[in-house]
């Protein structure tokens, strides 16, 4: 009996170690769909073709950044499956491609979808299906906004603020300015405009002498630009996408009009919008930045951008160093990168967005110096400070200190 008491005795011991190490393990490696012990599935949306589609690099610079990711063994031993689909910038396609990705590829999270009117149209879809529509790519006020969409996350400045910044430097340098406006016609365009509007105050109405939208269906502004050169404005805020961005900047040269030129930050590229409009063209046209810019010789020994140049030959040789859209690509992965890190085996959707939350003063080397990423349960606006930069000769030029402008929200 005692040797039958015995094998009983240790067969039960058996069974509740099992029973501890797997109740072990299961504490320690929380999952929802899209995550595995050996996979994270992202999802990812940009406009590859369609009028925004000089933005498409953004998604193949982390295409290539999550290779070399994998490459180097993954995050906590998991590779990264990035599936990335096109929506020509159409929202009711970006709406059929997020459902594909939620429903049919069951990702972890959509990371990095890019556009206003694209990300708008999912953001009630994702926030009821609690799946993360994390650090989308535009800067529109409402992605800060935890209470109401907590499911929901931006990375970049915000255009209220960028614009708040402009209309901070006009009132101090050019107060009698009478501003032309061109803005795109969408959610994105709108937002830029209210910043503007809010930063100038009670003189928005005598300061501003037209507000003149476009379509994205346009072929060309060239007819908007001539209506506000006849104005007599002597500021154009200039407030479009890289390829309107162009247009216009060649536009002007080609009439005349040398009015102070400010570009929005999403279309101040060298590679996509300055190159081809002709750098004579852009010479002292105002931006704003948060970003070190590869043209720039200031950086030319900076360890973190001989870093992006190291990757940019490695991984994606045939993607333009100077094209604005792949050090914005490489940031944003790297805070994504960290954000993964930083969830451990805890890969639910609902970790995610805390880990997302939980960012203080971190820091991707491509940020300006100054400039840091910090996070808080009521606080999804990612990075919230810019510099004022000048375009002389084949570069942007910083000039003034770092300026943080956090509206809306």
């Amino acid at each position: 009996m005692p040797a039958v008491t015995g094998k009983l005795a240790a067969a039960s011991l058996a069974l509740a170690l099992i029973a501890a190490s797997a109740s072990t393990a299961s504490a320690q490696k929380k999952y929802d769909t899209g995550a595995t012990d050996t996979e994270i599935k992202i999802g990812n949306i940009m406009p590859y073709s369609g009028p925004a589609s000089a933005y498409g690099i953004i998604g193949r610079t982390e295409a290539a950044y999550f290779k070399k990711i994998n490459d180097e063994g993954g995050i906590n031993g998991r590779k990264i499956n990035f599936v990335s689909y096109d929506d020509a910038y159409s929202p009711p396609k970006t709406v059929e491609q997020a459902r594909k990705l939620v429903e049919s590829d069951e990702v972890l999270f959509i990371f990095n979808s890019l556009g206003t009117p694209p990300n708008s149209a999912i953001q009630k879809y994702m926030n009821s299906k609690k799946v993360p529509q994390l650090f989308v790519a535009t800067g529109a006020t409402k992605w800060n906004d935890p209470q109401n969409f907590p499911w929901t996350m931006g990375w970049q400045p915000n255009y209220q603020s960028e614009t708040q910044i402009y209309a901070k430097w006009l009132l101090k340098n050019k107060p009698d300015a009478k501003i032309a406006v061109l803005y795109q016609n969408d959610d994105y365009g709108k937002d830029y405009l209210k910043g503007l509007k809010d930063g100038l105050g009670a003189k928005a109405a005598s300061m501003i002498v037209i507000e003149e939208s476009y379509e994205t269906s346009e072929p060309t502004i060239d007819s908007h630009i001539v209506k506000m050169k006849s104005t007599g404005a002597d500021v154009f805020m200039n407030i479009t996408t890289p390829k309107f961005a162009a247009q216009a900047i060649k536009k002007n040269a080609e009439i005349g009009w040398k009015p102070l030129h400010f570009l929005n930050n999403v279309s101040a590229s060298v590679g996509s919008v300055m190159k081809p409009a002709g750098f004579e063209n852009g010479q002292d046209i105002i931006s704003a930045d948060y970003l070190k810019d590869v043209s720039d010789p200031e950086w030319s020994n900076d360890a973190g951008m001989k870093e992006f140049l190291a990757f940019m030959t490695k991984y994606f040789p045939d993607g333009d160093k100077l094209d604005k859209g792949t050090i914005v690509g490489y940031a944003v992965a790297q805070t994504l990168v960290q954000v993964l890190k930083q969830c451990g085996d805890n890969l639910t959707r609902e970790n995610l967005m805390k880990q997302a939350a939980s960012l203080k003063n971190f820091r991707t080397e491509a940020l300006l110096p100054g400039i840091q990423i910090n996070t808080g349960s009521n606080d999804f606006a990612p990075i919230s400070q810019l510099r004022l930069e000048k375009f002389k000769g084949e570069r942007w030029e910083l000039f003034g200190e770092v300026i943080s402008a956090d509206a809306g929200g």
